[in-house]
């Protein structure tokens, strides 16, 4: 029995050879391979830069620098007015932030020595606790 050979054509150099691998084979080497490769990927590049960029309805949208103009700014100062406006009408005073004048009478205030506690309840003789800040005690003093 005789074998026939059968010879393949490389698509890379174009030179016959005989295939060493049960599938077809294009390349006569692994080098024509590689090479047949970077040819491909070369083109490839070259064509996707000539060819039109086209818009993606789907790609991310580059925003437009806007100028600045007087009526911008205008209009923006306006927003932040409304803006402390609404939230100062909608803020209860007790959460809102302490200003000097708030400071001020709290300093006055600690100038006292004894203040009223209030969570606490006179003693039996009617006495009203107070903190003593020098002492750093509770007392209780009679109100006059």
């Amino acid at each position: 029995m005789i074998k026939e050979t059968k010879y393949y054509t490389c698509e890379y150099c174009f030179k016959e050879f005989e295939p060493k691998r049960r599938r077809v084979q294009k390349y006569c080497s692994n080098s024509c391979r590689s090479s047949a490769y970077q040819q491909r990927k070369a083109n490839l590049n070259n064509t996707k830069e000539n060819l039109p960029k086209l818009k993606d309805s789907n790609a991310p949208q580059i925003p437009h620098k806007e100028k600045i103009s007087a009526a911008g700014v205008g209009n923006a100062a306006l927003g932040s007015l409304a803006a402390d406006g609404v939230k100062s009408i909608f803020t209860p005073r007790k959460n809102r932030p302490a200003t000097k004048g708030d400071i001020d009478t709290l300093l006055e205030k600690l100038d006292n020595r004894f203040h009223l506690v209030k969570n606490m309840n006179p003693n039996a003789l009617g006495a009203y606790p107070y903190y003593d800040l020098l002492e750093g005690k509770i007392v209780y003093l009679r109100p006059q």
